[in-house]
């Protein structure tokens, strides 16, 4: 009985183990957390900041939710000192994605899905000077984005294929971009953006699978890039980010990740950064 019992707990585990390579650090893969499930997670974002030199940090609280097997609904906050001398609340966000495609065949599948997300925030365009004016240009930037800098939303379409220890994604997206709650855009800025980025995900450890409380190592790299699409600010950019998954007992995760611009013209507040996040899952939550 204790070995059918085991036997039974690898079954129901093992997809979540198989599928461990596509929980990619920087971008959302095609499949969703599972059905009755929540999640948990704290995100901190180094950067260095051009326009003054010092290291700004941005820290961003995550609850998330398995509606069912093909919704899953996020909600995010952001603050950051990036925009001031301190830690400030900059606002919040929420993501839900779908997944309207499974083809699944054994040790691989092919999913796609749809995604939205929407942003209020309440920051200035401008770092916040000493004496509590914004600063008119100290620096050149024109990028913008829904995680702590700008209100607005984006949707689009994710494709994730798993071939065994491999996982593949890649996203593409269009984002809007409007006025922050007490400060306009201004109007050297675009407001529309494409957003694409191609994603691997490669699953180290276990060699063999025995045990759910087994740990996972998994090694990504992921292209992330963005096009400004308006006359005014217009520019591109594509970056890379290697990182480093650590996942144990099924449950909680550890992701260290790093950020660096390839190639690109778009003026840029920071064009490098490093990101530590944990995340506890807990499965099987009854309604």
């Amino acid at each position: 009985m204790k070995r059918i019992l085991i036997i039974a707990l690898v079954i129901m585990t093992s997809g979540r183990i198989a599928a461990a390579q596509e929980l990619y650090v920087n971008t959302e893969p095609a499949s969703n957390m599972p059905a009755n499930s929540l999640g948990i997670r704290l995100s901190n974002k180094f950067f260095n900041m051009k326009h003054s030199g010092d290291n700004g940090m941005r820290f961003e609280p995550e609850v998330m939710w398995g509606a069912n097997k093909k919704l899953m609904l996020h909600v995010l906050g952001y603050a950051s000192n990036m925009m001031q001398s301190s830690v400030k609340l900059e606002g919040g966000g929420v993501y839900a994605k779908y997944r309207f495609l499974s083809l699944d065949q054994q040790h691989a599948h092919f999913r796609m899905a749809a995604y939205v997300r929407g942003s209020v925030i309440n920051n200035p365009y401008y770092p916040e000077m000493p004496d509590g004016a914004h600063a008119m240009r100290p620096y050149d930037n024109k990028e913008l984005d829904l995680e702590g800098a700008t209100s607005g939303v984006n949707g689009g379409i994710i494709a994730t294929q798993l071939l065994h220890k491999l996982a593949l994604s890649t996203t593409l997206g269009y984002s809007r971009y409007m006025n922050n709650v007490k400060d306009n855009i201004p109007d050297d800025f675009s407001r529309n953006s494409v957003n694409y980025s191609l994603s691997a995900g490669y699953l180290v450890l276990p060699v063999k699978y025995k045990s759910f409380q087994q740990t996972n190592l998994n090694l990504y790299v992921e292209l992330l890039g963005k096009t400004n699409t308006d006359a005014v600010g217009r520019g591109s950019y594509l970056d890379i980010a290697p990182a480093v998954q650590f996942i144990f007992n099924s449950t909680t995760r550890l992701d260290l990740s790093y950020r660096t611009q390839l190639t690109g013209d778009m003026a840029r507040n920071t064009s490098n950064s490093f990101l530590i996040r944990v995340e506890h899952n807990i499965f099987n939550i009854k309604k």
